[in-house]
């Protein structure tokens, strides 16, 4: 029954989106996040799901839908370039077998971010993407989020489906994921037009949520537990009753923290102690390395390229900072932990670059978006800042959960990218006047 669920579920997409082509991209959508021919025992695990529905999207596209007005934006041209980089280091890579390895899913991360605006041409698609978006990625929060609630979880032991650690079933990348798209599953929730807005979605999304805010909990990541703190600042911006939400937000923790398990009090505590934590002192030992390795591999060492590293970690306080140590630890081949070191050491100061530009101009057009129609009384604008907020506010989370998790190339948020890029492509188009508008002029629109 496992496996036919997940077969019945994809046969019925492909079935239906040979009338509606746009679901062969959600159909990817919900392959490349869920991967549920890894999770099959054995009907799916030698078929190309991911690669078939790639295919029956970019042609779907290319058969059937309207290409009128279709451009390759700013972000997309900084997206082809960071791919033919990428390329260019995966082929003069220190590890070349290594490299190949990672390379094999990069290139179709970065190659679907480029495609995916092309086929957001409505509001409709773009609510599309996002709800499929959440609802893979709460197949797996749901079941961490319930583990969580039944055993507490557990650093390292709180299985969400798969043994391997990979994608969004490794405990930190999930915990920075959930609590990104936060932000995407109120909007979706308030100003959502593919479903009733009724009790029964209000339900679903506080449960949801919940759940989201569960997992940094069940996975005892600590990245987890600062992408919380952002979010909870982020989602005060809009806030009419600032005061009250703070309140409550106070009211949660009170209520909450008594109930922790031990554990994770305990190794939320080695936050303020890193140098007590041999974990924590090898991130900073790694970065070191990584600085040390650029200035005389500038151009990086292509992928997997830490795994030359050799580490001397030194402990100068107990856990929890209690006493002074004197202690040594070596380790070697320790990967980055962090996407901006992973992306200097890997793709060097040009792939950085690229990476940097790419994420900050998607921030500061959102930004853009927001702040011109925040104020508009066009019942036909009104979700338009509510989701440039919501796109900006995950991508922030996700941008400081980067700085202590290797997801330089998580898909995932390259599907956030792709987002943003659709919407701002779709205003363009549909409301060049508005979308164009100098900033100064946004308080007159």
């Amino acid at each position: 029954m496992h496996d036919l669920f997940f077969v019945g579920f994809l046969l019925g997409l492909v079935i239906l989106g040979f009338r509606r082509p746009f679901l062969f991209v959600l159909g990817y959508v919900y392959v490349d996040i869920v991967s549920p021919q890894r999770l099959s025992y054995y009907l799916l695990n030698a078929v190309p799901v991911s690669l078939i529905f790639f295919v029956l999207a970019v042609g779907g596209w290319l058969v059937k839908d309207d290409k009128s007005g279709t451009r390759l934006s700013f972000r997309q041209v900084v997206l082809i370039l960071l791919l033919a980089w990428c390329g260019y280091t995966t082929l003069h890579a220190d590890f070349p077998y290594a490299a190949l390895a990672k390379w094999a899913w990069v290139w179709k991360a970065l190659v679907f971010a480029i495609f995916l605006p092309f086929t957001l041409r409505t509001r409709l698609r773009i609510e599309g993407l996002l709800l499929f978006m959440v609802l893979s990625a709460s197949s797996i929060i749901v079941v961490g989020g319930i583990k969580t609630m039944v055993s507490g979880g557990g650093y390292g032991s709180l299985n969400l489906g798969l043994d391997d650690n990979s994608g969004l079933y490794e405990g930190s990348i999930i915990s920075t994921v959930a609590i990104a798209i936060i932000p995407t599953i109120l909007f979706l929730a308030r100003h959502g037009t593919l479903y009733p807005l009724d009790w029964k979605v209000k339900l679903y999304t506080a449960a949801l949520v919940f759940a989201c805010l569960l997992i940094p909990v069940g996975t005892e990541a600590r990245t987890g537990l600062i992408c919380i703190g952002v979010a909870a600042v982020l989602l005060m911006r809009d806030m009419k009753r600032r005061l009250l939400y703070m309140a409550g937000v106070g009211l949660a923790l009170a209520v909450a923290v008594p109930l922790l398990p031990q554990s994770y009090t305990t190794r939320m505590h080695t936050i303020q102690g890193y140098q007590g934590d041999q974990s924590a002192s090898t991130r900073i030992a790694v970065w070191q390395w990584t600085w040390a390795y650029v200035q005389d591999h500038p151009f990086g060492g292509g992928f997997n390229a830490y795994l030359q590293n050799r580490l001397t970690i030194k402990l100068t306080e107990t856990p929890g900072g209690t006493a002074p140590v004197n202690d040594v630890a070596h380790d070697q081949a320790r990967a980055y932990h962090s996407a901006y070191f992973e992306m200097l050491g890997e793709q060097g100061f040009l792939g950085l670059g690229l990476w940097a530009v790419l994420h900050l101009a998607g921030l500061v057009r959102m930004e853009m978006l927001r702040r011109r129609f925040r104020r508009t009384t066009a019942p036909e604008e009104e979700w338009i800042a509510p989701l440039a907020t919501a796109l900006q506010s995950g991508h922030i989370i996700y941008l400081v959960g980067a700085l202590f998790v290797g997801i330089a190339f998580q898909p995932f948020i390259y599907m956030l990218v792709a987002a943003e890029i659709g919407l701002d492509s779709y205003l363009r188009r549909v409301r060049p006047v508005r979308a164009h508008a100098p900033m100064i002029a946004r308080a007159a629109a």
